[in-house]
């Protein structure tokens, strides 16, 4: 039996799928994607090592979803030979699917299918919602079980993709197994080079720094807090649509002395900045696709047991107080973080961080697939080492009241 995973072209869904592979046999697909895949004929296998995880590549059309292309690259049967040819049989080989546009794939398919949703594919602004509902149906109706990334992307499947309430397994984002800590810290760890020299109190924001923060909201805040340090960890490459927020960023990435911008950093590194911050925020925009999604960014700051701030950009964390702090303005988050420079970054939470973190790890993610396929297909056996989640990070979803779904628009940006 071979796990397949399409694709594995995200950071988290690599996590996954590495933390998957200690389970069982797992194999990674990753399209190439060029305007010439329709007529490339190769495939190319490759061992990572960070995180440990075998992946194949293969050329794929620009396109390849929208009609006529779509009729021609002939995704569905192409891809199923191909893991036909290297998976084993079919039959005992799960195939997981990480976005709607793979629901042909799975159609074709003879083996049991995860739908293994990762976002919002239906929120983003350049797709063709109808199309991309359309193809979250026929995933729905052809996978054994469903597993979206938080609560709010179930209820989208079930009241819009008309899925069986009785498929779903709420499977959040997380973290690595190895950035758990031992114990409980008692302070900050130290600061990385790169940092060593900024003067303490020290506020971080780590992940991709792009349009889903609020940077109107971080450029009032830190004209307003001089006796802090601000550290930005992550990529600033990526454009921002509206015009102001991009020259808000630009603004901060230009202004030096006690507001430092580092880079992109490998994720494993991402640890060592987290745990080195008297106090993280999380500064997301209240938009889709980010607020039905899961945020990567709280579970990493949870393993890192420091304070932290959010505003309510996610629906996720308006369920995870008092781990989080939620705040809406910018007077707010200035009222909380002076409160923690009163009592020196100590809110009594650390070890309430520290326990939860212990279940927020991708090992207990991937477990909490393989019982959820375990529970709706008779042919999957026991797996050594997986196990039930607990209730408290096991998804309760049929037996919430129900919540009518409804597309959040984005705060207004002056």
């Amino acid at each position: 039996m071979t796990w397949h995973i399409l694709d594995v072209g995200s950071l988290w869904v690599e996590e996954f799928a590495s933390a998957l592979s200690s389970f069982v046999p797992t194999l990674g697909w990753s399209p190439v994607m060029s305007w010439t895949g329709l007529f490339e004929r190769w495939e190319r296998a490759d061992e990572m090592l960070d995180p440990p995880l075998r992946i194949r590549y293969y050329p794929l059309q620009l396109g390849y979803h929208r009609f006529p292309l779509s009729s021609l690259v002939r995704l569905g049967v192409v891809q199923s030979e191909r893991m036909r040819a290297v998976g084993g049989a079919p039959a005992a080989s799960p195939l997981i699917c990480t976005t709607p546009f793979y629901a042909p794939v799975a159609e074709k398919w003879k083996g049991p299918v995860v739908y293994y949703q990762t976002d919002l594919t239906y929120g983003y602004g350049h797709v063709d919602p109808a199309a991309v509902l359309a193809l979250d149906r026929r995933l729905c109706r052809v996978a054994a079980a469903v597993c979206p990334n938080s609560r709010r992307v179930g209820d989208y499947m079930v009241q819009l993709a008309g899925c069986d309430p009785g498929k779903i397994t709420v499977v959040p984002n997380a973290t690595r197994q190895a950035n758990i800590l031992s114990e409980a810290p008692q302070r900050p760890g130290p600061l990385p080079e790169d940092l060593a020299d900024l003067p303490r109190p020290i506020v971080g924001v780590i992940g991709n720094l792009a349009g889903n923060l609020n940077w109107s909201l971080l450029l009032a805040v830190i004209d307003r807090t001089p006796q802090l340090s601000w550290a930005f960890v992550g990529p600033t490459d990526m454009d921002i649509e509206e015009r102001s927020e991009h020259a808000r960023r630009g603004r901060l990435v230009d202004r030096g002395g006690r507001v430092r911008f580092v880079g992109r950093k490998p994720y494993k590194a991402l640890q060592e900045y987290a745990r080195s911050f008297d106090a993280a925020v999380l500064p997301y925009r209240r938009k889709e696709p980010t607020y039905s999604g899961s945020s990567t960014r709280f579970y990493e700051h949870l393993a890192a047991c420091r304070p932290m701030i959010a505003t309510r950009g996610f629906e996720e964390l308006l369920r995870k107080e008092p781990l989080v702090t939620l705040v809406d303005t910018a007077d707010e988050l200035i009222a909380k973080l002076e409160g923690l420079t009163r009592v020196q970054f100590d809110d009594g939470l650390t070890h309430a961080r520290w326990a939860a973190s212990q279940l927020g790890t991708w090992h207990n993610r991937a477990s909490a697939v393989i019982e959820g396929l375990r529970m709706r297909w008779s042919g999957m056996l026991d797996v050594p080492g997986a196990r039930p989640m607990p209730h408290s990070e096991m998804d309760a979803f049929r037996h919430d009241e129900p919540r009518q779904f409804q597309m959040v628009e984005a705060d207004r940006v002056d």
